[in-house]
């Protein structure tokens, strides 16, 4: 597979990998807490030919610069940011897991801006910031990192325990060192970014065509949790992939990018 060459938007702020003519439609790619713009490769490869296809390093990652303080909203204001940086017109924005997150949040300071979304992997909440199940998730994430261990020598049990059956040997190799990659404060900052996190009041103002893709065996974004946000967007799409976990874009690239892929020409047949 080719890898794009690493590319800095003007400000210096945003790092992201991009593939296609400059002029085609924007195909936006924004990755989750264990990811990077590479974990992007293989869809960039695949959509390239037909859009501007773009991953970029959420702040923080990679080659982006931090933020001052981290919040699902103020990586909706970086995402509008780097948008205008890009001049990317109409994108169409494909948000995995924490991605989609963001995505959500953009919508609603955006709402027309978007030619389209893909949430993909992901949940319109987070539940309430002193939840039991909200503190043991977090607990379990970073306790780890508490006592010794770090994000290189967690990577390969942390992506493990996020797949399903039979994930592709590549992809997994990619996601493990994506994860590792992982600065530690950013790993930190965005665990803790998700708390308190709730879009599902704005899930029926979504007025752009919306895809929902879920994995059958996936914990974190469990399918049913999905299946049910579909149902409050209006006119939304919903796609599961049997057998798969929370990484579908690594774990089964080629069901992803079909499943994208048809949502993309039903996008021209709206056009």
């Amino acid at each position: 597979m080719s890898q794009p060459a690493p590319m800095i938007t003007k400000d210096g702020r945003f790092a992201y990998e991009a593939a296609g003519d400059p002029g085609a439609t924007p195909l936006i790619f924004l990755h989750g807490i264990g990811g990077a713009a590479r974990a992007w490769r293989h869809q960039l490869a695949t959509f390239g030919n037909r859009f501007r296809a773009i991953a970029w390093d959420m702040p923080g990652y990679g080659g982006s610069a931090p933020l001052a303080s981290v919040s699902i909203a103020a990586l909706a204001d970086a995402l509008q940011q780097f948008i205008e940086q890009l001049g990317a017109s109409k994108p169409i924005l494909v948000g995995h897991s924490n991605g989609g997150m963001i995505v959500q949040k953009w919508l609603v300071q955006s709402p027309k801006l978007a030619r389209a979304v893909v949430l993909a992997q992901t949940s319109p909440a987070f539940g309430k910031a002193d939840g039991d199940w909200q503190r043991s998730f977090i607990a379990a994430r970073l306790g780890p990192l508490d006592r010794g261990e770090t994000m290189t020598s967690l990577a390969p049990s942390l992506v493990k325990e996020l797949v399903g059956d039979d994930p592709d040997p590549k992809g997994m190799e990619l996601a493990r060192e994506c994860m590792a990659g992982v600065p530690e404060a950013s790993y930190r900052a965005m665990m803790l970014a998700l708390i308190g996190f709730d879009q599902r009041s704005t899930l029926g103002d979504i007025s752009v065509p919306t895809l929902l893709l879920s994995g059958s065996k996936d914990n974190n974004a469990p399918a049913p949790m999905m299946a049910k946000t579909a149902t409050f967007i209006p006119g939304a799409e919903y796609v599961e992939l049997a057998g798969v976990g929370h990484l579908a874009n690594l774990e089964r690239p080629g069901a992803f990018d079909e499943a994208l892929g048809r949502f993309l020409n039903s996008l021209a047949t709206k056009a």
